[in-house]
């Protein structure tokens, strides 16, 4: 067993970058300002070109649509690459690449074709205005053949980084800014790897499920003491990627609460949350004490000014449970 040290979530998937590609020759690496001394734009890939030379991590030019398209070559050429976009709303221009070709090629070959490709993206940047700040997670969890991951701490990134790396289909690596360097925890130094589709129980409580991801979490777990002041208790459960999904794990937690509500940044409308709130309407509907509430972001471009910005708040949240309660 391989010791633990204290790491930033930034820290942590670089860590799980250096250990995969230390590993496997395979993995490839290519995104803007990916070399050093830049080593992205959020310190992710630092010090892996300095290890494994500009063959295998490659800064290119500012040109989404490339850089998703040369990693589906890669991949048909037995690589495993690592597309990075600097922000999740510059993977408008590379959608193609990405849902039409990386997502079918391996069902529209019989599994001749594989294309293993991981596209890691941060999202969560406000202060950079609208067009660097959408969460479109929804998107590509309509789009069969493609993994989405969303982790909420260290542990669990470097875990599911190592998960989307040995993964046979396409996967989403989504990250978000406010969490990359704003928590520490100790991390295992070594390789491991936490499953894809399997949630995590992170709260127990018998009076309502709060299910989550991402940022989701911290605020869910700060309204969850909030409540329990007000004698409700809650279960959290952090869904850790949202395809696969854990739809079981949610099922058993408000088959116990009968209540849930379901939390994520996204915008409300059409968002995550209407899925996993329609699973379990269509699978507990008479076992439910009240409908299965959603607190997301409003319906609206993201502000620059995080006081309109419409996020879930512990606020919100703790309304929307006394709403069911």
């Amino acid at each position: 067993m391989t010791e633990k040290k204290t790491m930033t979530m930034a820290a942590a998937i670089n860590s799980g970058f250096h250990r995969a590609m230390a590993a496997d020759p395979k993995i490839v690496v290519l995104g803007e300002d990916v070399e050093d001394p830049i080593g992205g734009p959020f310190k992710t890939s630092k010090g892996l070109s300095s290890e494994y030379g500009r063959d295998r991590v490659r800064s290119t030019p500012i040109a989404e649509g490339t850089i998703a398209g040369t990693a589906v070559g890669l991949a048909l050429g037995g690589y495993r690459p690592v597309a990075e976009i600097m922000f999740f709303d510059f993977i408008t221009l590379a959608l193609d690449q990405v849902v039409n070709h990386a997502a079918k090629l391996r069902y529209m070959t019989g599994g001749a074709t594989p294309t293993p490709i991981l596209v890691t993206t941060v999202i969560g940047s406000s202060h950079f205005g609208a067009q660097h700040a959408q969460s479109l997670e929804a998107w590509f969890m309509h789009v069969p053949g493609i993994n989405v991951v969303m982790p909420s701490n260290p542990v669990d990134a470097k875990g599911l980084l190592q998960s989307c790396l040995e993964s046979p289909d396409p996967c989403l690596f989504i990250q978000h800014s406010g969490l990359l360097y704003s928590t520490k925890e100790p991390v295992d130094e070594g390789r491991y790897s936490i499953p894809l589709g399997k949630a995590a129980t992170l709260r127990t409580g018998e009076d309502v499920t709060l299910v989550t991801y991402g940022t989701g979490v911290g605020v869910c777990t700060q309204a969850a003491e909030a409540l329990a002041e007000k004698g409700i208790e809650a279960e959290i459960i952090d869904l850790r990627s949202l395809v696969p999904l854990d739809i079981p794990t949610v099922l058993e937690s408000v088959e116990r609460t009968r209540r849930c509500v379901v939390v994520h940044e996204a915008t409300e409308f059409c968002g995550p949350g209407a899925e996993i709130s329609a699973r379990i309407h269509e699978s507990l509907f008479n076992e439910l004490l009240a409908p299965v509430g959603r607190v997301g972001a409003k319906f609206t471009p993201v502000p620059f000014s995080k006081a309109l910005n419409g996020f879930p708040t512990v606020e919100r949240i703790v309304a929307k449970v006394r709403e069911l309660c």
